[in-house]
């Protein structure tokens, strides 16, 4: 094992704009990749991280939803845009997983070398992108939501999942607004489903790492679509276990998009 810790082992040093190459893969790969990040995570556990992260946002909003009834509409947006940042959420997570592929001791703190590299204005460029679309998703469920019972809002939790679950505008919210989530989604992984790992390894542009990512879902639409399709089945079931799941699946996702990015991008 080597044990750099100068800014020699930071990734990429040289600037090189010109576009990657991509690869067609296939389910194989999906679940190759599944499978390197499970090692990576079993490896190099991080769940205890994710809890610290994620659990204040938890009460912090369960605590708003207990002191008035306005935000919640925001609730399942709040925790279902987590999807849309977790890209972002992920960044120490591919640090680590690239570490660990290049044979060089890894920590939980390794994933904070993040904040040294040299692609660093690029990520913040792309995370402000990443943002500004979870924002979007905010207001876009805000605003559907108050359009279909404009005048008729909850009081109270309880009225609110009786009006969302046993009326027809209930219904409809719900049709309308995973419509809108999902084309949210799918905006997210064509952006994001290389272009953060690509900015760690090479030093690129937050453009040419997105069209990075949008050559890759065009190139591979089958299995991207299974993909997101993975991450949407794992976030949901992290979601269940009151939230604790997630401590498990970020990083899991984390790392298996890394080597999915391996497999993808020459």
């Amino acid at each position: 094992m080597t044990h750099p810790d100068s800014l020699a082992d930071l990734p990429q040093s040289v600037t090189t704009d010109s576009p990657p190459k991509v690869r067609d893969i296939g389910f194989p790969d999906l679940m190759d990749s599944l499978t390197k990040g499970f090692a990576d995570f079993k490896a190099h556990p991080s769940h205890v991280v994710l809890c610290i992260m994620i659990y204040p946002v938890v009460i912090l909003v369960a605590a708003r939803v207990g002191a008035g009834h306005d935000i919640l509409p925001l609730v399942w947006p709040l925790f279902s845009g987590i999807a849309l940042i977790s890209p972002l959420i992920a960044m120490g997570l591919y640090e680590m997983s690239r570490r660990r592929e290049k044979g060089h001791s890894v920590s939980v703190k390794d994933g904070f070398r993040v904040l040294r590299s040299p692609s660093l204005p690029a990520i913040l460029i792309l995370s402000l992108v990443m943002i500004a679309i979870f924002l979007a998703w905010l207001i876009a469920a805000l605003t559907i939501y108050q359009i279909i019972f404009s005048g008729s809002g909850a009081q109270s939790a309880e009225e609110f999942i009786a009006q969302v679950f046993t009326t027809e505008k209930g219904l409809l919210l719900v049709i309308l607004g995973t419509a809108v989530g999902f084309i949210f989604a799918v905006l997210v992984l064509c952006i994001s489903v290389v272009s953060f790992p690509l900015l760690l390894d090479r030093r690129v542009s937050a453009l040419t790492a997105a069209k990075t990512s949008f050559r890759v879902v065009l190139a591979n639409p089958q299995s991207m679509a299974t993909w997101g399709l993975i991450i949407a089945v794992m976030l949901f079931l992290g979601f269940l276990p009151a939230f604790v799941g997630l401590a498990v699946v970020i990083p899991l996702l984390g790392h298996s998009t890394w080597h999915l990015y391996r497999k993808v991008v020459e």
